[in-house]
This record gives structure tokens, sequence and C-alpha cells, in this order.
């Protein structure tokens, strides 16, 4: 889920876009959930990645993983 790049047909954007309430890092748990529940088909394809530490510029803490964690829970359980 947690991926810097992600593809998806003009069909799927056109009914999930509208839907999307997330900002930051809450938008990919939505995504998934949203995709998930619209009945489409996901696929995973491997990619090279080097990640930024803090210093780099890395954002995301830990506060961010509880973020997620009810994001998770809010767009998989409640419509």
């Amino acid at each position: 889920m947690e991926t810097c790049y992600k593809l998806f047909s003009r069909k799927v954007i056109r009914e999930i876009g509208p839907k999307l309430v997330s900002d930051r890092f809450t938008i990919e748990p939505e995504l998934t959930a949203r995709v998930a529940k619209g009945g489409y088909r996901m696929y995973e394809i491997g990619i090279s990645y080097g990640g930024r530490s803090y210093a780099e510029g890395k954002k995301i803490g830990w506060k961010d993983g509880f973020a997620a964690i009810w994001a998770i829970v809010r767009f998989n359980l409640f419509p």
C-alpha cells in the first residue's frame, strides 16, 4: 500500500476520484480501500526504490502511522 508509484485506469479515477477526502499519508489507505470496494483488480509490480532519511527530507513520522491505521478502519468499515 505505501509505495511511491500508482497507476489507475481512467475508469477507476472517474469513479473513485470525486469520493477522495484524504490528504497527506492517509491517501494511501483510502485509495486502496476504495479500489478494493469498487471490485477492481489490483496488480503489484516490483520497483527499485531508495528511501530518504529524515536528514534528506523524509517527512513521515509515528503520528502518520496512527493516522494510516485510523484511515484503514475508517475507509474499510464505514461508507
